[in-house]
């Protein structure tokens, strides 16, 4: 086995960049002091998020290829809900010296993936050792002169709807915990998350009013859209897609579950939601969010208290 120590730091970059499929949009890619990614627009959208080891996945439950699918996911979802068009990511990767190389190198084989499927490319980044495997990820989007979809935007009487899945990550994640790995399906999603990309422009083709990726549980991001637009948000939880593999507990997986990175809008309400979407609620005068007219429990997922 080679390490990534035994590479060395110039090595493992040479090795993790070497093949690394490059967009239109990244004029210069790794290798030199900086990237160079196109910003047509003359604004760009940018996003950063961490991935701790034993925090965020473990390496006993997922692939380096899933996580590299996941780091990537949660950052491209996060471009797209503003209304952008993802371009480029750029990778910090902290690890052990005694790290497999070959480890590290599937690792980056999913964040390509994962941006190739969101239209962008992996643009550079950095490495260093460290105790436990750590990914600090950046996303880039280009906006195309339009604005941006933000949470504030939200106004009484419209529409709430949601496009992608809710709640498989979590019931996964349960799964992972009793030491089980099915439903296949469900363990599977919380492994790697599958953003509904194309989900932002439908969104904004339908002229919706606020967007967002539920990355940290329906109830809780749609308390952002509620808290920015300063307007209250009704659930109907018929109307919540629960599937049946979610099984007894699927609505509270639904509404409380994070990281699957469907999206969620607000939508006018002489607009049609896109048949792709499902309308689960309304926006109406008052703050908070409320599912069939009362508070339901703990919303969702907090970083220093779940």
């Amino acid at each position: 086995m080679t390490t990534i120590g035994d590479l060395g730091e110039f090595g493992l970059i040479a090795r993790l960049t070497g093949g690394l499929p490059l967009g239109p949009d990244v004029a210069l890619g790794p290798g030199d002091d900086a990237a160079v990614v196109a910003a047509p627009d003359g604004r760009v959208v940018a996003t950063c998020d961490l991935l701790v080891e034993d925090r965020h996945f473990r390496r006993d439950w997922s692939s380096p290829y899933d996580i590299g699918r996941k780091a990537a996911a949660q950052n491209l979802a996060d471009v797209a809900a503003m209304g952008a068009r993802p371009t480029a990511l750029l990778v910090g990767l902290a690890a052990p010296a005694a790290t497999d190389a070959a480890w590290a190198q599937r690792l980056y084989a999913g964040l390509a993936d994962e941006c190739a499927e969101a239209g962008a490319s992996v643009a550079g980044g950095d490495v260093v050792a460290a105790p436990a495997v750590t990914l600090a990820i950046t996303a880039l989007g280009d906006l195309g002169g339009r604005p941006p979809l933000t949470r504030s935007g939200a106004r009484p009487g419209d529409l709430v709807a949601v496009r992608g899945r809710l709640g498989f990550s979590s019931a996964g994640l349960e799964a992972l915990r009793r030491g089980e790995r099915e439903p296949a399906e469900l363990v599977e999603a919380h492994r790697r998350p599958r953003p509904p990309y194309e989900a932002a422009e439908e969104a904004r083709a339908a002229g919706a009013t606020a967007l967002l990726d539920v990355s940290d549980g329906l109830l809780q991001d749609l308390g952002h859209i509620a808290d920015a637009s300063g307007v209250r948000v009704e659930i109907d939880s018929a109307a919540v897609p629960v599937p049946a593999v979610l099984g007894p507990d699927g609505l509270r997986h639904a509404l409380t579950g994070g990281e699957d990175h469907a999206f969620a809008g607000t939508f006018p309400p002489a607009a049609k939601p896109p048949s792709t979407w499902a309308v689960i609620g309304r926006v109406a005068e008052g703050t908070g969010v409320v599912v069939d007219g009362r508070p339901y429990g703990p919303g969702g997922w907090d970083h220093f208290r779940g």
